[in-house]
């Protein structure tokens, strides 16, 4: 069908099969920059996809984060994350500046490293690194170095222990010891790395400030530390406020070029309420819309967790939010009603009454069917047929989810 059907005629069915279960599909943008409307563009885009006659109530739009903030331009300055942090913690240039927990990202965190020696260029960046792993699970060093060293993971290791090994990235190829390391002398400062999991370990280097700079646990970190060391932050406390900013701060920030840093995109629910809105004027459809990150995907291979973003979902319409994705364990019930006798039409008939009952979660019938968040299943769903690479569909609909 071409786009100059009337939507009477497209609205009066659904060209995917009956037999076709959810499925989702990515959309294809093209360049989305500084400034784009990206409300038009999607609209034009949704109503092509409704002139083809695969758009339909309760359908999910999701739209990647990066996109909402680089429409907005919604980028900071590494100078002026500098001055911030500066600021905050009541630094001088030649202050000791700890920061504890970084994840081992050139994308998501050398920038910020950069900007945070920046605060502090005549004096010291004291950085606290987990090990063997980051909280998302990159590898800082093997079992063997921790062998060949006698250390066990309560010890505490030096970077100057470390340097004879050139352990790298074993995806990426990166050192990031050295690399981290390097940044922070390159902006003048003194690099202190350490390895310890133990995060008060850090106050032996009487830092004149701290930053917890991990994603997901921070505010325990930090709670942890400013009893002893009341001068402490998080990420998510830095560039949350002004014109350029994110409720979430520098969490989910990402490497941009010309020394910036792509925030996080601000007022999400008012952009996905009124996208919503328009969708339903210009197509008489009533979807749900989200804005979404990282899926929350561990890959079984290298071990790590995808979810470098501080949460999977950025805002949703109301229809999403709170819910959970639950039901009946289909093969169980299969068994249960084969074992029984039934034929395969009683059978289907049956599941489809038991959908309907309210049970308990430990219940047999609900076994093995773990209640997840919505938003995570969708914004994983999204995240993996999306991608990060060239697909160039920032826009995933997602089709009989509630079905």
């Amino acid at each position: 069908m071409n786009e100059k059907t009337s939507d009477a005629e497209s609205n009066s069915y659904n060209n995917l099969p009956d037999f076709v279960g959810p499925a989702a599909f990515g959309i294809k943008m093209g360049a989305i920059v500084s400034g784009t409307d990206l409300s038009s563009m999607i609209l034009d885009k949704i109503k092509k996809v409704n002139n083809e006659g695969l758009l339909d109530d309760q359908d999910v739009l999701c739209i990647t984060e990066s996109v909402v903030a680089r429409a907005q331009n919604n980028y900071v300055t590494l100078s002026r994350v500098a001055q911030e942090v500066r600021e905050k913690l009541e630094l001088s240039s030649e202050g000791n500046l700890g920061v504890l927990f970084p994840i081992l990202s050139r994308n998501r965190f050398s920038l910020i490293l950069k900007a945070l020696a920046r605060a502090v260029n005549d004096g010291t960046v004291t950085l606290q690194l987990s090990f063997p792993t980051d909280e998302v699970g990159n590898q800082i060093l093997d079992e063997e170095i921790l062998d060949d060293l006698g250390k066990n993971r309560e010890d505490t290791i030096s970077y100057t222990e470390l340097k004879q090994y050139d352990y790298r990235h074993p995806l990426t190829g990166v050192n990031y010891l050295r690399f981290y390391h390097e940044i922070i002398n390159e902006e003048g400062a003194e690099a202190n790395i350490i390895l310890s999991n133990d995060p008060l370990e850090i106050l032996e280097y009487d830092p004149d400030g701290l930053i917890a700079a991990d994603i997901h646990t921070c505010s325990i970190t930090k709670n942890k530390v400013e009893k002893s060391c009341p001068n402490c932050v998080t990420l998510k406390d830095i560039c949350c406020q002004g014109k350029v900013s994110s409720k979430w701060g520098l969490l989910g920030s990402n490497l941009s070029v010309a020394e910036k840093l792509k925030l996080l995109p601000k007022d999400v629910d008012d952009f996905v309420d009124n996208l919503q809105q328009s969708i339903y004027e210009r197509t008489g459809k009533k979807l749900h819309v989200m804005v979404y990150g990282d899926g929350a995907y561990k890959d079984p291979e290298s071990g790590i967790y995808e979810l470098a973003d501080p949460t999977t979902t950025f805002g949703a319409t109301e229809g999403l939010l709170n819910r959970y994705r639950e039901g009946v364990k289909y093969k169980y019930l299969a068994d249960k009603l084969n074992e029984k006798g039934k034929d395969v039409e009683e059978i289907e008939k049956a599941v489809e009454e038991e959908k309907k009952k309210q049970r308990e979660k430990d219940s047999f019938e609900t076994e093995g069917t773990t209640p997840r968040q919505l938003t995570d299943v969708l914004a994983s769903l999204a995240d993996l047929v999306s991608g990060s690479a060239d697909a160039g569909t920032p826009v995933v609909l997602v089709k009989n989810f509630f079905s």
